[in-house]
């Protein structure tokens, strides 16, 4: 190889290396594009008369007895019922649970009479002494007594408004 194409192929990669450079201090310290903001969920009406069915219901289940992981089983089950899964922590507020509080400030909801009759036992409804999310939450104590067999579906006594989550596919 000739001195003159070493120094044109040194000169070249020395330009890709310091226009690659600049590109990567630009990118670094670029402010990003704004994305437009997506709809998380899709507003469905289940009208009176209609069937309401578990998979139009999110559940969050919160755990207020010192069993290490109970929300989080009751959460999958509820799932595996067809039921949307929502959060599952421990309680973040105040309000104690014997068997299961369905936290709702409307007992006639029909979505809390449909998750409420999976449980056994008593249950309570109840309104939540902390910030709660969309769908119905549940508190479970510590003498939570299981699920029941009960069916996953409920004639609905009024219209009730679900938010089902939707999801964008790249």
């Amino acid at each position: 190889m000739s001195k003159a194409v070493e120094r044109l192929v040194v000169a070249a990669t020395a330009g890709v290396f310091v226009a690659g450079t600049a590109l990567g201090v630009n990118l670094a310290f670029s402010k990003p594009e704004p994305v437009a903001a997506e709809p998380t969920c899709e507003v469905k009406t289940v009208a009176t008369g209609e069937v309401l069915s578990s998979n139009l219901v999110m559940v969050h289940v919160y755990n207020a007895s010192q069993r290490a992981g109970i929300a989080n089983r009751v959460k999958i089950n509820l799932e595996r019922r067809g039921f949307l899964g929502g959060v599952a922590q421990n309680n973040p507020g105040q309000l104690k649970a014997k068997n299961v509080i369905v936290l709702t400030s409307d007992p006639t909801d029909p979505r809390a009479k449909l998750v409420a009759r999976q449980f056994k036992g008593k249950v309570i409804f109840k309104g939540a002494d902390f910030e709660t999310e969309d769908g119905i939450s549940v508190l479970i104590g510590p003498d939570y007594a299981g699920l029941k067999k009960a069916s996953t579906k409920l004639k609905a006594g009024r219209d009730v408004s679900v938010c089902v989550p939707t999801i964008t596919l790249p």
